[in-house]
C-alpha cells in the first residue's frame, strides 16, 4: 500500500533521514517509535508533502508521488494529524471539518461530517470555538476527526496520545481501534508509550538519529539490543 524507499532528508549539514525503506500493508496499525529528535516527524512531513526528500521514493498503491502537492496525497488518501493540534481559529467544529473536507476530499459532505463529530464523540461541542473552548482531550479528538474529514485510507497519527493521562489514553486507543475497524484504515502511529505500541500495532519500525533500526513486531524490536541502547545508552548485556 504505502512504500518508502532509500529516503534521505538533510536540512543543511544535518541528515534528518538516511536512506529510511520500509513498506506497509493495506489495514495494518505500525506504530513508529523512537528517542526525540530521531526523525519520526520530518518521516510524517516528507510523507505528507511538507517536505521533499533529497533522495529515495514515496509510493502510494504503486504509484509515486514525491512530487506532487499537499492537496493531492490527501486526495489519493493520506491523512495525518500535528502532534501540537491546530484547530484553525475563529472557526467552529463542524467549519474545522469543512475546510478539512474540502481540502482533503476536494467536495463538502455535511452527512460525513456529522458522522465524523459523532464517532469523535464531538457532536455536543460542534458548533463552538475549536480554537478556544475546548480541552486537551477535544482538541485531540478534533485532530483525528479532521484528518478523517479528508475520507483517508492511511492514518498518520503524531504523538496524538501525547499529554493525556493513562485512563484517557486507554480510552482514546480504543477509539483508534474503533476507526481501524470502521474505516478500514491502515494507520501509522508515532507514540513513545511502550505499552500503547505493543498493545495497539502489530508492527513497529525503529529510527534513531534519523536511520532505521529495527523493524518487526513489538515484542521483537522492544527487545532489540539496538533500540535498547537508542533509549537508554546502553545495550542489555
Amino acid at each position: 500500500m504505502l512504500r518508502l524507499e532509500d529516503l534521505t532528508v538533510r536540512f543543511g549539514g544535518l541528515t534528518a533521514l538516511n536512506s529510511v525503506s520500509f513498506a506497509m500493508s493495506d489495514g495494518e496499525i505500525l506504530g513508529l517509535v523512537g528517542p526525540n529528535g530521531a526523525g519520526k516527524t520530518t518521516l510524517f512531513n516528507t510523507i505528507s508533502g511538507l517536505v521533499r526528500p533529497r533522495t529515495g521514493r514515496i509510493l502510494f498503491e504503486e504509484r509515486e508521488i514525491n512530487r506532487m502537492p499537499l492537496h493531492a496525497r490527501a486526495r489519493l488518501g493520506l491523512g495525518r494529524t500535528f502532534q501540537i493540534p491546530q484547530p484553525m481559529h475563529h472557526l467552529t467544529l463542524r467549519e474545522n471539518l469543512t475546510v478539512a473536507q474540502v481540502f482533503g476530499a476536494g467536495k463538502s459532505d455535511p452527512a460525513r461530517i456529522d458522522e465524523i463529530l459523532d464517532v469523535m464523540e464531538l457532536t455536543e461541542h460542534a458548533d463552538r470555538d475549536a480554537a478556544t473552548e475546548l480541552a486537551l482531550q477535544e482538541l485531540k479528538r478534533l485532530e483525528v476527526a479532521k484528518a478523517l474529514a479528508t475520507n483517508p485510507r492511511i492514518l498518520l497519527l503524531d504523538e496524538v496520545l501525547a499529554g493525556l493521562e493513562s485512563q484517557a489514553k486507554r480510552r482514546f486507543v480504543d477509539k483508534l481501534r474503533e476507526l481501524h475497524q470502521r474505516y478500514a484504515l491502515a494507520i501509522v502511529i508515532v507514540e513513545h508509550d511502550i505499552e500503547t505500541i505493543s498493545t495497539l500495532c502489530s508492527r513497529a519500525v525503529v529510527l534513531n538519529f534519523g536511520t532505521l533500526i529495527a523493524d518487526g513486531t513489538p515484542a521483537e524490536v522492544f527487545r532489540d539490543p539496538a533500540v535498547v541502547e537508542s533509549y537508554t545508552g546502553a545495550a542489555d548485556a
